[in-house]
């Protein structure tokens, strides 16, 4: 079973969209667990302090390192073979081929950063490794984690009616995924294209390759370039 640890200041945003759809479906049916710890619980003041200015001044508060370490420590055993990922802008930009390890994989603890950021010296002694969702700055990594779960999730055995399905997506085969057509054969207008009804899988199979590299070059050049 493929087994999520979140660990978040704001543990009722979970399963959040995970508790619905397939991922939901698959949860309740065990074929994955999801635990969401509270960062806060690890503190040990009356205020259940959990951050701090940063050090040498500037704005916001900082994720503080002895809080989120103990919290780690209390629920994660220092031998779990569970990569252990913080969500972070500055991360390393999460792809497909590291979704499927992860898939391939017993799971993963997973740290939502808030505030300015985290104490650098826990992400070096508890080695978490920063994953980034996309170029842009959220207010916590709550929602990034939801992404990357519901996209490992999805992978997992069983999860998807049709697993072939999966093999043509976007970025299964570096290239983005060809148009899509369904009835009725024509509407507003427009129809849809005589190759895709005319029976002949194999100039079907070079239209679909021919529009995945014409929308890849269009829209992401830099993949063509990988």
């Amino acid at each position: 079973m493929f087994k999520a640890s979140v660990f978040t200041l704001y543990p009722d945003m979970f399963p959040g969209t995970l508790g619905g759809a397939l991922a939901g479906k698959a949860l309740a049916d065990g074929v994955w667990s999801l635990d969401a710890h509270n960062i806060r619980d690890a503190a040990t003041d009356r205020h259940r302090s959990v951050d701090d200015t940063p050090a040498g001044g500037g704005p916001g508060m900082v994720l503080r390192a002895d809080v989120l370490a103990r919290a780690l420590d209390r629920h994660v055993a220092s031998d779990d073979p569970r990569p252990r990922l913080l969500m972070s802008p500055r991360g390393v930009p999460l792809t497909q081929t590291a979704v499927r390890d992860l898939a391939d994989g017993p799971g993963a603890v997973i740290v939502c950063g808030r505030f300015e950021g985290v104490d650098e010296r826990v992400i070096e002694a508890r080695g978490l490794q920063e994953i980034s969702i996309g170029d842009y700055v959220l207010s916590g990594g709550e929602v990034a984690a939801q992404v990357l779960l519901d996209a490992v999730v999805r992978l997992l055995p069983g999860v998807m009616g049709n697993q072939a399905s999966g093999a043509h997506e976007s970025f299964e085969t570096g290239l983005l995924e060809h148009p899509h057509y369904t009835r009725p054969v024509d509407w507003d207008g427009r129809s849809i294209p005589d190759v895709l009804r005319s029976g002949d899988h194999r100039k079907i199979e070079d239209w679909r390759r021919r529009q995945s590299e014409e929308l890849t070059r269009a829209r992401r050049p830099d993949l063509l370039k990988r």
